[in-house]
Formats: C-alpha cells, sequence, structure tokens
C-alpha cells in the first residue's frame, strides 16, 4: 500500500540490496523514530518489508512541501545516497535539506569529501569517525533495542539444539559478522585452538555471511581448525535468520575486528546480557567499560585477544557478573531511543534551517 507523503518529513534512503551494519541500523532505528511519532519513510531494496516505505514512483512527490515545515530531510548514510540527495536538492530543485551520517574511521576520498561539503548537516556515529571529518558535525552514537535484545529468560528456547551433541551443554564464546579478514574472524580461531583443549566446557560458534571472495579465507578455518581436532568444538553456524537467540544462549562474546565503521554487535550481545572481549576498532572501545563489562584490545593484535578472552574463560562467575553490568551500562547509555530522540532534534533543526553542528 503506498503511503501519502503529506505527513513525512524525512526520507531514510538505501542504496545497497545485501545485509550491512547500516542495513542493520536501519532496521532497528526508523520503527523507533516512527513510534516517537516522526513522519519517516525509506527508499531503496534491501529491507524487511515490515519498514515504512517509500515508492521509486512517489518521488515526484518530494517536490511538494509536507504538511507542517518548509521542506523534508533526507537522511544519506552512504556517498551514492549523498549524491542522489544532491541531484534532488540541486538539480530537480526540491525543497530537501540532506544530512549525511559517516560512520568511518579513516581519511576520506576527494569525492567524498566533496559530498560531504555539500550537505546541510553531519552525523558522525562516534568521536573517533568525527575527527575524520573536516566540516562541523553532531555525535550521535548508535543504539539498541533493548527489548528485542535482552537477556535470555526461563521460556526462551534454546538454540544450541543445533549445534552438534558434544557442544550443546557447553559454555559458548561467539563472533558473529561477516567471516574475512577484515573482521578478524582468524584472530578468533586462532584464540580458540589455544584456548579450547584446556577448557573442555567451552565451545566455540561463528556466525556470518560467506562471499564468494571470501570463501578460499573460510575454508582455510576450517581446515585450521580440522588439524588440530577441535571441529566438534568450533562450529560454523553461517548466516541465520535471526542472532537474537544466539546472543542470549552465550557465555562470552569475541569482536576481534581489525577495522571498522561503528560495530553494533557488542552492544547487542551487551544488551543481551553477555559480556564483550572486543579490539579497538569502530566506535568499540567507546562502548565497553574496562573489566566491568568486557574488555578491549589492540586491532590486531591475537595475543592480547586471546590473553582477555582467557581471563573471561578462566572464571564462568565473572562472565555472568560482567554480563549483568552490561545489561545495565547498554539500557542506561546505549538505548535506541536516545539515538533516535538526538537524531529529531537535528532533523527539527535543519528543517528550521538552524545550523547543525
Amino acid at each position: 500500500m503506498t503511503q501519502s507523503l503529506d505527513e513525512i518529513t524525512v526520507v531514510a534512503p538505501h542504496f545497497k540490496r545485501r545485509l550491512s551494519g547500516v542495513t542493520s541500523t536501519v532496521i532497528q532505528l526508523v520503527p523507533e523514530q516512527r513510534r516517537q511519532g516522526l513522519g519517516i519513510l525509506t527508499l531503496g531494496p534491501g529491507l524487511p518489508d515490515h519498514l515504512p516505505k517509500m515508492r521509486w514512483k512517489q518521488l515526484p512527490g518530494l517536490w511538494k512541501k509536507p504538511r507542517t515545515g518548509t521542506g523534508r530531510v533526507w537522511h544519506a548514510r552512504r556517498n551514492n545516497e549523498m549524491l542522489a540527495g544532491l541531484v534532488l536538492r540541486d538539480v530537480l530543485r526540491m525543497p530537501l535539506k540532506l544530512l549525511f551520517t559517516s560512520a568511518a574511521q579513516r581519511h576520506h576520498s576527494r569525492y567524498t569529501r566533496w559530498l560531504i561539503s555539500k550537505m546541510d548537516g553531519v552525523v558522525a556515529t562516534n568521536a573517533k569517525s568525527g575527527s575524520f571529518l573536516k566540516v562541523p558535525h553532531t555525535v550521535i552514537r548508535h543504539g539498541v533495542d533493548t527489548d528485542l535484545f535482552r537477556p535470555a529468560m526461563e521460556t526462551d528456547a534454546d538454540p544450541a539444539t543445533i549445534l552438534p551433541e558434544a557442544m550443546r551443554d557447553k559454555h559458548l564464546i561467539g563472533c558473529f559478522g561477516r567471516v574475512r579478514h577484515q573482521k578478524g574472524t582468524d584472530l578468533f580461531v586462532d584464540a580458540m585452538i589455544a584456548l579450547l583443549p584446556d577448557h573442555q566446557d567451552w565451545a566455540a560458534i561463528i556466525s556470518g555471511r560467506v562471499t564468494a571472495e571470501h570463501t578460499a579465507f573460510a575454508d582455510q578455518l576450517k581446515s585450521k581448525i580440522a588439524k588440530v581436532g577441535l571441529s566438534d568444538r568450533i562450529h560454523f553456524l553461517g548466516e541465520v535468520d535471526d542472532i537474537k537467540p544466539w546472543y542470549r544462549r552465550l557465555t562470552l562474546y569475541v569482536a576481534p575486528s581489525r577495522n571498522e565503521g561503528f560495530g553494533l554487535t557488542p552492544l547487542e550481545a551487551m544488551a543481551s546480557g553477555t559480556p564483550v572481549v572486543a579490539s579497538d576498532a569502530g566506535a568499540y572501545a567507546e562502548m565497553i567499560v574496562e573489566d566491568e563489562t568486557g574488555k578491549v584490545v589492540p586491532a590486531g593484535n591475537g595475543e592480547a585477544l586471546t590473553a582477555a578472552t582467557q581471563s573471561f574463560i578462566d572464571n564462568p562467575a565473572r562472565c555472568a557478573e560482567a554480563g549483568q553490568k552490561a545489561r545495565r551500562h547498554v539500557v542506561e547509555n546505549f538505548a535506541l531511543e536516545g539515538e533516535a530522540r538526538a537524531l529529531a532534534d537535528v532533523y527539527a533543526g535543519l528543517r528550521a534551517n538552524r545550523k547543525v553542528a
């Protein structure tokens, strides 16, 4: 059913079909923004059917101003979405304000810097990302839905029933995300090979997509695991339809990325009552309270990752205590409601022609 644009004040384009961190953000954030009364629609492929969408044929409707205010906000999160906004605003003269959210922690290309310079407002997802921006910006950290990502309850079904029988009753360590070098999956596997032989009551699971270009990488990891006889203790789940029950089933989560934009998985794990060992990639170091909700190690440092992980699996009771603190920390500091409210203030400022910085 096509929704009228009369009450719509924000358009969130999504110009990518494959699941990504940006996709996860949009999937969680837009429903919360709607619950808070914001008139927002998504535009583009790769999003689930339950999200509110505008259709491509409705684009000419953006020439007409909404019922309230003087125009709409086009909230881009990728280069192609910024470019589309520029065409709509500057070529087709649609009454739009352009907002870009940057999660990248690297020096932007000349092209990206040019696009960003044309935006009416810029948001960085964390202080480190903001340090690479050459324009005024607002830091708004991502949040997670703490109702969806929650600790386990007695009524929850145990997802571990699909695991090999030898793993089902063990403490589980998880590493979730696309299986590739950038995500540090090999560092996690190396840590598990070093630790699991001396910790017989623990097992490890890896969940995430293996794309064609990274198949050889994944196959090498599986071969390495088989050679040391741990195929029944380190299990590849593949890409699962619903990751939330697995976070609840974990005793410890590990995020070993070498490079990230923001990275939601540590927040999702902590909201689920699971402590986290993470690299300092992305915004991980800004999420974790050292030695209380988890530990942070230098990105790419396998020895440090192994040592930090061992400090938890040597003491499962410590994991339980840290998991409780992690849940409280996320609820108090990273709830999705806070991100939605902060963005609403930015949208309102742009629509009122106030400078956003």
